[in-house]
């Protein structure tokens, strides 16, 4: 299967998430942000980092790229999608996804290991995992802090559409906890740490024992749910 992984000006883990598809056994596609073409992949990662005019709102220009029309189109379509970071400011900028992200309330920037809680384990990019499973992947962000009106937060507890909550403290002031979503289809997830840097054993968190996988791997299951959601299309 074939993974594009999109490239915007500033992206810092885009060859990251290249390495981690290819570790999840897919082919890893380079996207760039100024080409519309998605060269006929079957997916997309809109990976971590920081996108050009971030300094305006964190993926405000970034979701408005040419790269970004086609996947809006494509995921409209049933396309998986996975935004990281960055990609998952630009998820909620495109109106793929709901709600924004906000800068930390502790208006500082954080970088740790971070706990997780699987909340949805349904989706294209989690079946990986079960649902309730904790799982340990790097944290690294300045304007982290999930924000929504308490309506469309109410919509996403209610539809079940929180995919993921963090665990041992919120470090960025998130609302309910919240560390990813999706949208209604599961086919569209967006969450702010870090799977692409847990793929590897030896590189990826070892702290809190490893998490599920206790050799830092506990990414993984990412990138192999959604190959395994391809083949089963």
């Amino acid at each position: 299967m074939r993974i594009g992984v999109v490239t915007f000006p500033g992206s810092l883990d885009d060859r990251d998430a290249a390495r981690a598809v290819v570790r999840g056994g897919g082919q890893a596609v380079a996207l760039w942000h100024a080409d519309a073409d998605l060269r006929g992949v079957d997916a997309v990662v809109l990976p971590g980092g920081f996108s050009y005019g971030d300094y305006l709102r964190a993926g405000a220009i970034a979701s408005i790229a040419p790269v970004m029309s086609s996947v809006v189109q494509a995921a409209r379509g049933g396309m998986p999608v996975l935004g990281i970071c960055n990609g998952f400011q630009v998820l909620c900028e495109a109106g793929l996804l709901p709600g924004a992200l906000v800068r930390n309330d502790v208006r500082t920037f954080v970088c740790r290991d971070q706990r997780l809680r699987v909340e949805d384990a349904t989706t294209a990019w989690t079946s990986a995992f079960e649902e309730g499973q904790e799982v340990v992947v790097p944290l690294k962000n300045g304007e982290g802090g999930y924000n929504a009106d308490q309506r469309t937060l109410d919509e996403l507890e209610g539809e079940g559409r929180v995919v993921f909550r963090y665990l041992g403290g919120n470090p960025n002031g998130s609302q309910r906890d919240i560390a990813g979503v999706r949208d209604a289809s599961g086919r569209v997830v967006g969450l702010m740490p870090h799977p692409e840097h847990a793929t590897e054993p030896g590189y990826g968190p070892t702290e809190h024992g490893g998490g599920a996988s206790g050799n830092g791997t506990d990414g993984l299951g990412f990138f192999t749910s959604v190959l395994q959601a391809l083949a089963s299309a």
